[in-house]
């Protein structure tokens, strides 16, 4: 046998027991794959549930033609309805939004772990400072708050995880959409708090998609 044909030889061999590596890394992540979705499904996970509890009004103004300024805090909780599943909320911001136009800076909500069946509460300050907003929206604001009520749509958007034992999956993107029906009327629609602020109380339940 020639010098050569052992070099060859050799080479097959290397190669063979490369594919022989890649073929059981590719199984090994195969039956991973299957045990993780198999799981899942006998745990059949449920979305966590999101209610708009009660909006504070400090600053509804838009006495400038197409700019507005706003001062809420609102009240939102959350339930996880799972009870072997944990949610890590690594991001969220909540903002609103009018007409499809967002009025509002995005609020940043601090990271938090929820347990299984466990309520989160949170009450974050949105504010929006002379934001601009399109003619044909203030010209609707107008006349939503002179008949005495004004339709909001509150966004929280962000990235959560599930925990399901030791196991923690990658991120999804996660949104939650909820109305906010705010009348304007008379004080006696709310309660009058601080410095003529009025909370109204609503209990509207949230759209929430992963």
């Amino acid at each position: 046998m020639s010098y050569k044909d052992c070099g060859q030889h050799g080479h097959n061999k290397r190669r063979r027991r490369f594919k022989r590596c890649c073929a059981g890394l590719l199984i090994f992540n195969f039956i991973l794959l299957v045990t993780i979705l198999i799981v899942w499904a006998i745990l059949q996970p449920s979305k966590p549930r999101f209610i708009l509890q009660d909006v504070t009004v400090f600053n509804f103004n838009n006495s400038v033609p197409n700019v507005f300024s706003s001062s809420f805090q609102v009240t939102v909780s959350s339930r996880n309805p799972n009870d072997k599943i944990g949610i890590y909320y690594d991001r969220l911001n909540i903002y609103a939004t009018y007409r499809n136009q967002q009025i509002t800076f995005s609020t940043l909500i601090p990271p938090v772990y929820q347990g299984h069946k466990d309520v989160n509460v949170w009450s974050p300050f949105i504010y929006g400072t002379e934001v601009p907003i399109a003619p044909y929206n203030s010209l609707a604001l107008d006349q939503d708050k002179n008949a005495g009520s004004v339709f909001l749509l509150l966004k929280m958007d962000g990235r959560v995880r599930w925990k399901v034992g030791t196991f923690i999956s990658g991120r999804y993107h996660f949104y939650v959409r909820c109305p906010a029906f705010i009348p304007l009327g008379p004080k006696n629609n709310g309660v009058v708090v601080g410095n003529n602020a009025i909370k109204y109380q609503l209990l509207q339940h949230c759209k929430v998609s992963v």
